[in-house]
């Protein structure tokens, strides 16, 4: 094969797959007429194959995918003045697989079975005959795929590999506190600067936070010093300080999401079933380089099994129909059908989710909650087990 023949799919993994596992000189895309003429989905189209190191011309047929003659009649084109064609028929409309069908004669016809991981012959197409799928993706390309771009995040998340015993001992504090702990995160927030290399944190045992008054409780900072996540702790009758081992230790401290978000990213790396792992994953929706460039979002954990991608969002308040509707939008855009969505909270139950649960389970979201997150527990449903 040396042209690849795509028909476009709204699954961002349908468009680039098969020429990842099959490397032809080039693919021609058919695609609505907005698509074709998104230059940031092309340029992150072609940026995609860069990253993964797959040389190949890309062309883009602009066409209504809803207009069986009219794709025919530009499929026929291709196939007469292309060089041994074959089609794709794994994504597309009906009427892009009928013209297909329709048109395809003597060239090779091939699918891809996302059930069963594994391309499959059509018609004349041998190298495709119950081939297995190796292709394994990464968080970048996930995005890139779907002509989004990711940015830099809050944290170094291959750094953080090097600081799991410190993120299992922040949560079996959190474990102990996690009534007060928004309360003891406010404190410390009114006690500390985040300003750089201001690492030392003092104050009255009573201070202001958010327009309101909060108290230290000196069991949950010696239960932190004796986990040696703040060091210097002096407590009196009036006033406590410390100073933070370090930035990276200081942000987690004065940011009340991040302990659950660092639980999850621990648990999906024990896990061994991800590619990729990625905490605090911001994504451009139009590929641009900055969060200036176009409408961004973060997802707290993001992480890729196979081709598949995991949106993880992670709540240490109770979960709202915003929050599952936005994770939903998310995994959509950038995964497709085929991708998981997982939301994680860790809030007590003062109230019936059983609301929450039913617009979840209309979604496709996954919902994890405090009693599943012990790593025991937790790792078998990030694996899907």
């Amino acid at each position: 094969m040396k042209t690849l023949i795509e028909l476009y799919d709204e699954r961002p993994i349908e468009n680039v797959l098969a020429t990842e596992m099959f490397r032809p000189e080039e693919t021609v895309l058919f695609c609505p007429p907005e698509v074709a003429s998104s230059q940031a989905w092309r340029r992150s189209l072609r940026q995609y194959f860069k990253h993964r190191q797959v040389p190949v011309r890309l062309s883009f047929i602009p066409v209504s995918l809803l207009d069986a003659a009219q794709i025919e009649k530009k499929l026929r084109h291709v196939l007469q003045t292309h060089e041994d064609c074959a089609i794709d028929i794994s994504g597309g409309t009906d009427a892009s697989l009928f013209a297909a069908g329709a048109v395809s004669g003597d060239a090779s016809v091939f699918t891809y079975s996302r059930k069963r991981n594994t391309f499959y012959e059509i018609r004349n197409a041998p190298f495709a005959r119950s081939l297995p799928c190796t292709v394994r993706l990464d968080t970048v390309s996930c995005f890139l795929m779907a002509g989004g771009a990711l940015l830099p995040g809050r944290g170094d998340s291959a750094r953080l590999r090097e600081r799991l015993p410190e993120i299992d001992r922040l949560f079996s504090v959190y474990g102990r506190f996690r009534g007060e702990w928004n309360r003891q995160i406010g404190y410390i927030q009114g006690i500390s600067s985040s300003a750089p290399g201001a690492l030392d944190a003092s104050g009255q045992l009573q201070v202001k936070a958010d327009s309101r008054y909060v108290a230290a409780n000196p069991a949950f900072f010696r239960a932190l010093a004796d986990n040696g996540l703040i060091r210097g702790l002096n407590l009196t009758a009036d006033e406590l300080s410390f100073s933070f081992p370090d930035e990276t230790v200081r942000f987690w401290l004065r940011d009340v999401g991040s302990v659950l978000e660092l639980h999850v990213f621990r648990a999906c790396l024990s896990a061994g079933c991800f590619d990729d792992v990625v905490l605090s994953a911001v994504v451009n929706w139009d590929g641009g380089e900055n969060q200036r460039d176009g409408v961004s979002n973060e997802i707290d954990v993001m992480a890729v099994q196979g081709i598949q991608p995991v949106f993880i969002s992670c709540k240490t308040c109770e979960i709202h129909t915003e929050a599952l509707n936005e994770l939903a939008i998310l995994r959509d855009r950038f995964g497709g059908k085929g991708s998981r969505a997982i939301i994680v909270s860790s809030a007590p139950g003062v109230r019936s989710r059983a609301p929450m649960r039913r617009r979840a389970a209309e979604l496709e979201i996954e919902v994890i909650e405090w009693e599943e997150l012990r790593l025991d527990r937790l790792i078998p449903r990030l694996q899907g087990v």
